[in-house]
């Protein structure tokens, strides 16, 4: 009888300890959420991973465990985290037979991986959740992966987009196919969203084939979904989606040659960037409404533009925006025909393009020092710093040249200087404002495009925000290149292994405590019965594809600044304008005295 007694007290003494443990880390992962929430997923994330440390029997509170911690590292940017901690949800969430974790999961994977620019991987999870929520018959989740599935394949056409050289009008069929299957997952989505009566995802997927359209070429197509997108950011009071909108309509009118119309979507974009005081896109609109009103041949006004632009690029230390700046100063300079200024700021950025180690950049500066040292009839020699005239906070002066505004792309040569001491050219090798563009901007404005919004709703963008434990506590680098072809072999069969591994391998998940209470609901890794083998076969299928991606390094990315947009127009401009810019470079006179001239 003592001895049972004794038993009994070991027994309870057990089950109190498990409940201060459980409680722990609920009330940790709890803390953790809250901190999420608020925006502190930093500390979120220190919560969470001590809950991860003290364990759980309880397989539902450690699944929305995981895929917190991987939806805070991704906000957090540590994709490869994120990507470990879905993975882990995944695998648990399967291994537990939940259909709707396992979707959920599998979303957040699509998510992870499309940042990570491994898309054949991204589309097939996308493609699992949509099917589990198919046939869960779970619209909101239905809503979700096409919505997801969507910004997959957009992204890979985004991709191709920069790492191809294009002729104007002509999208390579890669790219078309990838962006067409993005147009149709985004369509699909608007229908069912409307459906849904979600108005909120209504706008983001009108917003997303604006840009797809945009990515065709469809500019007109791409100007009406802008408007829609535009007219419910207005609706729900979204600042950010407004402005992104507007942002987005002035490119669309760039390219349709509408300069003055874009300019006015521009200006709304400085406008509400104020509002949002965010003084990095105010800059981005300064730097657009001031190479737009180049186009336009109105010279002083893009002048204030650029100086206001260099000005915060200055404030936020942005060297790579203060050197476009300067670049772009230097061009209009020369274009009123003011050489002395155009020098100084050619110089400037040529010294920060050394700086920071833009060859490009480098390139077009040295070449522009000389042009203007050759019109201003300095000899290489004498020293520079001389020469060059200092500007208090870059004071603008001189006398406006009366040109005509232009309002489309008609008749442009914005290469005209109305002073004598401008810089003569030879047709043949005239490097346009287009073509120096072209040179130091090409890629896409991520912030305007394909932004994954934080915002929590019924059909929002993953990851899929998982909160069940509130309910829970009311119930209780780079590779280095080999020299083998052995050394690739090794990497292939390690990464068929290790698709084994995540199929059901529960003994390896962080923070789980096996007990008698939860071995009933584990699945045997040896399970026949066990669902979704196709969906790993794939996985392998791709991921032995990415082999052959490994073997050559990735191209280098061009500089950027928070200052300076992703999506610069200017860098489109020749490829769609080309053909007609021949053209109109060599516009003959009808009379002698003009050809002679």
């Amino acid at each position: 009888m003592a001895f049972f007694c004794n038993d009994e007290f070991q027994i309870s003494a057990a089950k109190r300890l498990c409940s201060r443990m459980e409680a722990s880390c609920l009330e940790l992962a709890l803390e953790g959420e809250r901190l999420c929430k608020s925006g502190d997923f930093r500390g979120g994330v220190a919560f969470f991973e001590a809950a991860v440390q003290v364990g759980t029997e309880d397989l539902k509170t450690l699944s929305a465990i995981y895929s917190q911690l991987g939806n805070a590292y991704f906000y957090l940017k540590e994709f490869s985290k994120a990507l470990e901690y879905h993975k882990h949800d995944l695998t648990l969430a399967r291994t537990i037979g939940d259909r709707i974790g396992e979707a959920k999961a599998s979303g957040n994977l699509g998510n992870t991986l499309k940042v990570l620019e491994r898309y054949d991987e991204a589309i097939v999870c996308c493609q699992r959740h949509l099917n589990i929520s198919q046939e869960l018959e779970d619209k909101v989740g239905e809503a979700r992966a096409l919505y997801n599935s969507g910004n997959v394949y957009h992204a890979k056409g985004k991709q191709l987009s920069w790492n191809t050289a294009r002729d104007p009008g002509d999208v390579p069929n890669e790219m078309r196919d990838s962006l067409q299957q993005a147009t149709d997952y985004y369509e699909r989505n608007l229908s069912l969203v409307k459906e849904l009566g979600d108005r909120a995802a209504q706008g983001r997927a009108y917003g997303n084939l604006g840009n797809t359209h945009y990515l065709l070429g469809n500019f007109s197509e791409a100007i009406e979904f802008h408007k829609a997108r535009l007219a419910i950011a207005k609706e729900f009071g979204d600042k950010a989606a407004e402005r992104r909108a507007y942002s987005n309509l002035g490119n669309a009118h760039i390219l349709l040659g509408k300069f003055d119309v874009a300019a006015e979507y521009y200006k709304k974009t400085l406008q509400v960037s104020r509002q949002l005081k965010d003084q990095a896109v105010e800059a981005q609109a300064c730097y657009s409404l001031g190479n737009t009103y180049t186009l336009l041949q109105d010279y002083e006004r893009a002048i204030d533009y650029h100086i206001k632009h260099l000005l915060i690029a200055q404030d936020l230390n942005d060297r790579i925006g203060e050197g476009r700046a300067c670049w772009s100063l230097g061009n209009a300079y020369a274009s009123l025909g003011n050489n002395d200024k155009a020098l100084h700021f050619a110089r400037k950025h040529l010294e920060i393009s050394q700086e920071i180690g833009d060859w490009n950049g480098e390139t077009t500066a040295r070449e522009k020092v000389l042009q203007l040292k050759s019109a201003l009839g300095i000899h290489s020699s004498q020293d520079d710093e001389d020469l060059s005239p200092q500007y208090t906070a870059y004071e603008v002066q001189g006398a406006r040249p009366k040109t005509q505004q232009r309002s489309s792309m008609d008749s442009l040569d914005i290469w005209k200087y109305s002073s004598e001491k401008s810089i003569t050219r030879d047709p043949s090798n005239e490097e346009c404002f287009f073509d120096l563009l072209s040179k130091f901007q090409s890629n896409r404005m991520d912030d305007q495009r394909c932004t994954l919004e934080e915002q929590n709703g019924a059909t929002g963008n993953m990851p899929t925000p998982v909160s069940p434990l509130e309910d829970r506590k009311s119930h209780s680098s780079l590779m280095a290149s080999p020299q083998t072809e052995e050394f690739f072999d090794l990497i292939a069969s390690s990464q068929s292994r290790r698709l084994d591994d995540q199929r059901a391998s529960v003994g390896n998940l962080p923070g789980l405590r096996i007990t008698q209470n939860n071995m009933s609901h584990l699945r045997s890794d040896t399970d026949p019965q066990e669902p979704g083998d196709e969906f790993f076969n794939m996985l392998m299928k791709c991921q032995s594809a990415r082999i052959d991606d490994q073997r050559c390094a990735p191209p280098d990315s061009l500089p950027k600044g928070p200052t300076v947009p992703d999506e610069d127009f200017f860098s489109l401009i020749q490829r769609v304008q080309a053909k007609r810019m021949d053209e109109q470079r060599v516009d003959l006179p009808t009379n002698r005295e003009d050809q002679q001239e």
